[in-house]
C-alpha cells in the first residue's frame, strides 16, 4: 500500500488507525505487515465495507475531515470496485534500520556476513566492490554508480537492495551510503587483507 507522508506520520503517532482503499481484491491481509519509510505498518483487519457505512468517525481515524472527503480521495485513487476498511497500526521500526545501526560486529557476525556475501557473489563477485563504491561515493545517483561496477541501473539498484536487507547500506533521497554496520564490515575486511 502507498501512504501519504501525513498518513505515515499519523500511523506512527497513533492518530491514524484506519485506511480505506478500492481494490478488485484485498492487496493486504490481516496479520501481515509492510515496511515503510517510517517503520513497519501492521495490518490488523481487512474488511469490505459499503460506502454509505463509512462514518465521519471512520474518516477521522483515517486522517480525513469527513466521510465525503475520504470517499472522494479513495475514489480518485481507486484500483477496483470494492471498498475495503483496513485497521492498521505502527508495528515498530524497520528491522533493517535497527540492524544497520549495529556496528559492534563479533567475529561470528563477520563470518556470517561474509558467507552471505559469498552466496550473493556465486554468479560473479560484486558485493565488496559495490560496498566500497558506495562508501567512497555516498549520495551519488545510481545512474553514475552502476557503470563503475559494470552494471545497468536496474540491476545495480536490485543488488543494492540485497545489501540493504543485510543492514549494510541505506537509501538516501539521492543515492546511498554505507550504514554503520556496512562501514564496520568493510573496516574488518580491509584489516584482514592488510
Amino acid at each position: 500500500m502507498i501512504f501519504t507522508a501525513d498518513a505515515l506520520a499519523g500511523i506512527v503517532a497513533g492518530t491514524v488507525t484506519l485506511a480505506f482503499r478500492r481494490w478488485d481484491r484485498p492487496r493486504v491481509r490481516a496479520g501481515s505487515s509492510q515496511r515503510t519509510a517510517v517503520g513497519v505498518i501492521a495490518f490488523d483487519s481487512v474488511d469490505e465495507v459499503a460506502p454509505n457505512d463509512v462514518t465521519d468517525a471512520d474518516a477521522h481515524a483515517a486522517g480525513f475531515a469527513s466521510a465525503d472527503v475520504l470517499l472522494a480521495f479513495v475514489d480518485k485513487k481507486a484500483h477496483g470496485p470494492i471498498l475495503y476498511r483496513i485497521a492498521l497500526r505502527s508495528g515498530g521500526p524497520d528491522p533493517r534500520a535497527v540492524l544497520r545501526e549495529n556496528a559492534d560486529l563479533s567475529d561470528a557476525d563477520v563470518v556470517a556476513l561474509c558467507r552471505r556475501l559469498a552466496r550473493m557473489d556465486a554468479n560473479g563477485p560484486w558485493t565488496e566492490a559495490t560496498l566500497r563504491l558506495i562508501g567512497e561515493r555516498p549520495a551519488v545517483v545510481s545512474t553514475e554508480l552502476a557503470p563503475v561496477v559494470g552494471m545497468d541501473r536496474p540491476t545495480f539498484k536490485q543488488k543494492v537492495r540485497r545489501l540493504k536487507e543485510l543492514g549494510l547500506t541505506e537509501s538516501l533521497d539521492v543515492g546511498y551510503r554505507l550504514s554503520p554496520r556496512g562501514r564496520a564490515l568493510l573496516d574488518r575486511l580491509t584489516r584482514s587483507t592488510e
